[in-house]
């Protein structure tokens, strides 16, 4: 079937749609809902068969409805209503939400139902839970909501009918009155609750050092008291505020009134005030080791899968800490929602000299990527828990072995941040490990991919299926198991040979030098799209039109191969 997927962006739950639907043999191309005359002439070029929304901020328009079947994916249980479902669902402390295929008509989310998945709630945050529970479930539920679309003996379940024996409601949007934190009044679990509700959009709205800052990123304080409400400590990128039963860590904020109005880590937005707080060494941790059976596993679960600087520092001094340890595996985990997404963007566009950051920035994940090539003491496995993109990619598969949940979407790719060229010794890991021909297909499509076609084009090495909070069960199974392999060291031996030959065949030097003479050009050069596509990113600001690689009706010689076909 040929199917339109209308949307507002193209975000982690649209491009799993985009990818699943296309490995299910459907034809679907994408639109940004901008307006009412571009959505209308999309469907006039692609023809489409079905529309699906699976991301929109607006109403579909009588004019498209009317007329062609549109079916919205809505993150709420049937009966659900409102633009703040899955915020009220962390609020309430639900048990079990949900995720509700309905199709458009007149009245905001009241159409028929045409399928619904739900799932148990974990406590964590809104964005985890959006890009793991709401995501798998939408893809699913969106799956049965096509077979039924194909089968004519179908009805769908008008919304009155449901009402009758089901559970949700109709609910306004929430405002930050409904969120806002009495920290003389509000416990720990409570004040967690609510930053964990509006993360990452729009955050709790709060005032820290007389100053009207959105909170976002909390985690318990274990072992700090204070006076509720005062900042007492600071732990890397976060400070501690005292609540009345404890304490929680606060990683990262936004000021509307700074020059700088993005989201920043809290010690970084609030440098000076912070400065003379009590300095806890692992408080907030974003990076940290463990060990078992021989297997050291390093977790660096950065917020949004971001790499600035002096993470990167952090990150290979932990590295090179790690690979001194009496193991011969060592599994990189990178965190539960991301394994990670390259330079640190935000932190780079609020640099003084965002070309000087940006420089500084690409070649800290070099130094990392470089001290992972040249392990040779080591087995590596690189362990996606979550999604990947741009450098993040490539830095995985430095490693000897990329192992990646079947959920995981990968975006290998730089060219949509203002052709920016890459490093992270790309130019000799695709070849080594996908091909040339792979190669170039990874790095020129600007598509995000599924794990099944990264394995087919050696981005990946192994899959793990299932459940996905079962993950580390898995992967610490088979790690065990290669750590005790009786081969092992053969291995070993192997790779440092490889890697001598690797390196008189031409040296990493050679690779990081050629690679970054073109990244220089995108910092420093006479045209100015990358610094234009980084602002654009780190600012949110709406994409104009869809990009001719999404929107394939758009594309005349997609369209013209799609009809020969």
């Amino acid at each position: 079937m040929r199917i339109l997927l209308l949307t507002h962006a193209f975000n982690s739950l649209t491009q799993r749609l985009f990818v699943v639907l296309q490995q299910d043999g459907h034809d679907v191309s994408i639109e940004f809902d901008i307006n009412d005359e571009t959505a209308q002439e999309a469907i006039d070029l692609f023809q489409p068969d079905l529309i699906v929304a699976p991301y929109l901020k607006r109403a579909i328009p009588e004019a498209i409805w009317a007329k062609h079947t549109c079916l919205i994916v809505h993150p709420g249980i049937i009966g659900d209503r409102g633009p703040s479902s899955l915020d009220w669902a962390i609020m309430n402390q639900e048990k079990i939400w949900g995720v509700t295929v309905l199709q458009a008509n007149a009245e905001m989310d009241a159409g028929d139902i045409w399928a619904s998945v739900e799932f148990p709630v974990r406590d964590v945050t809104k964005a985890s839970i959006y890009r793991n529970e709401v995501t798998t479930a939408a893809v699913h539920a969106v799956q049965e909501a096509i077979d039924s679309f194909k089968n004519s003996n179908f009805t769908s379940k008008p919304l009155k009918q449901c009402l009758l024996t089901a559970k949700g409601k109709l609910r306004s949007a929430m405002t930050q009155d409904d969120r806002r934190i009495d920290w003389l009044v509000d416990d720990t679990t409570t004040i967690l609750r609510k930053i964990n509700g509006a993360d990452g959009f729009p955050g709790v709205k709060d005032e820290l050092f007389g100053r009207e800052v959105f909170l976002y990123d909390a985690h318990v304080a274990k072992g700090i008291q204070g006076m509720p409400g005062e900042v007492i400590a600071r732990s890397g990128l976060a400070i501690c505020r005292a609540t009345v039963d404890g304490a929680i860590w606060i990683g990262h904020l936004k000021d509307k009134g700074h020059d700088h109005n993005f989201k920043l880590p809290s010690t970084v937005l609030f440098a000076q005030e912070t400065r003379q707080l009590l300095e806890i060494e692992h408080g907030y941790q974003d990076i940290y080791y463990e060990e078992d059976c021989g297997v050291g596993y390093l977790h660096f679960p950065f917020y949004n899968g971001a790499m600035s600087t002096a993470q990167c520092q952090r990150l290979l001094e932990a590295y090179r800490a790690a690979i001194q340890k009496d193991t011969k595996v060592i599994v990189l985990m990178g965190g539960p929602d991301f394994w990670s997404n390259g330079i640190h963007l935000n932190m780079i566009e609020a640099a003084k000299s965002p070309a000087d950051e940006s420089w500084k920035n690409i070649n800290a994940m070099n130094d990392l990527s470089q001290a992972i090539i040249c392990t040779t003491s080591h087995f590596v496995i690189s362990a996606m828990q979550g999604n990947a993109g741009a450098g993040g990619v490539f830095l995985a598969r430095a490693a000897d072995e990329v192992w990646a949940h079947e959920n995981v979407i990968l975006n290998p790719h730089y060219k949509d941040m203002g052709n920016l060229y890459g490093s992270e010794y790309w130019t000799y890991l695709l070849p080594k490990y996908c091909g040339e021909g792979h190669a170039a297909r990874i790095t020129q499509a600007r598509l995000p991919m599924g794990v099944i076609e990264a394995k087919d084009l050696g981005l990946v090495d192994d899959i793990i299926c299932g459940d996905k909070s079962h993950m580390l069960e898995e992967v610490t199974s088979k790690a065990r198991r290669l750590a005790s392999f009786k081969n092992l060291e053969l291995f070993l031996r192997k790779k440092k040979k490889q890697r001598k030959q690797d390196e008189m065949t031409k040296p990493l030097a050679a690779y990081r030098d050629e690679e970054l003479r073109q990244m220089k050009k995108n910092f420093y050069g006479f045209d100015p799209s990358y610094h234009v596509a980084r602002y654009n990113f780190v600012y949110k600001v709406c994409k104009s039109r869809t990009p001719l690689t999404l929107a394939k009706h758009r594309n005349v010689r997609c369209m013209e191969t799609r009809r020969a076909a």
